[in-house]
């Protein structure tokens, strides 16, 4: 599999724009027979219906509008979409935010709280890129941890969660609507640095969480 990257997409939030490095679209192009697809930014509420079939068809959770709504009209950023190169078509999501934890001396805290995968595209590094790309953004923004949860019997997710560096914080009984258990994980980044530049920190911090 042949990886591109394409130019470069400027972060429009300005209280951050001395502080990171532009984000790539990254397009993957297969040549092993499989389907060339791109990975994308959220850009607006036209592709609001595409994101919800998607995530509503492959997640045993029920979400409602509101819910993407919520994530999606606030850190439209953290969401990134899989797209098919020969029809369009939407096959793999992430999203995510970000806030202020109050718990923890106002650490910045990045969510992943959706993430899927149509079955059939699965096995072929599409989760881990858009959880990359997601993460990769949470931390130019300037989170210091990253958490989300996930079903103990999800052996495929927790496989590749540990893989990118998250441990398990905690077990939560009982915490879907089907009555399965969950893991918290988290992912901790160390933002000291040694050296002078921001962007260079930023940059470090991908290479040791190998992001790049």
């Amino acid at each position: 599999m042949v990886k591109k990257w394409l130019p470069g997409i400027s972060i429009s939030s300005s209280e951050h724009a001395r502080n990171t490095v532009p984000m790539s679209n990254e397009s993957l192009d297969a040549t092993d027979g499989a389907a060339a697809f791109h990975i994308k930014q959220y850009e607006s509420e036209l592709e609001l219906a595409k994101v919800m079939a998607l995530i509503d068809a492959e997640l045993s959770e029920p979400y409602s509008i509101f819910t993407y709504r919520y994530f999606l009209s606030q850190w439209p950023f953290l969401c990134h979409v899989a797209v098919l190169e020969a029809t369009g078509e939407y096959f793999g999501c992430i999203i995510g935010k970000m806030d202020r934890h109050k718990g923890d001396q106002g650490r910045m805290r990045g969510y992943i709280g959706m993430l899927t995968v149509v079955e059939e595209h699965r096995k072929k590094s599409v989760g881990s890129e858009l959880v990359k790309g997601c993460i990769r953004e949470m931390i130019r923004r300037g989170c210091e941890e990253i958490c989300l949860e996930t079903e103990v019997t999800n052996r495929g997710a927790l496989k590749l969660y540990e893989r990118l560096g998250f441990i398990r914080d905690k077990r939560l009984r009982r915490y879907y609507l089907n009555g399965n258990d969950a893991y918290r994980l988290k992912l901790l980044v160390d933002r000291r640095t040694h050296v002078d530049s921001p962007t260079a920190n930023v940059k470090a911090i991908f290479t040791n969480l190998q992001l790049v």
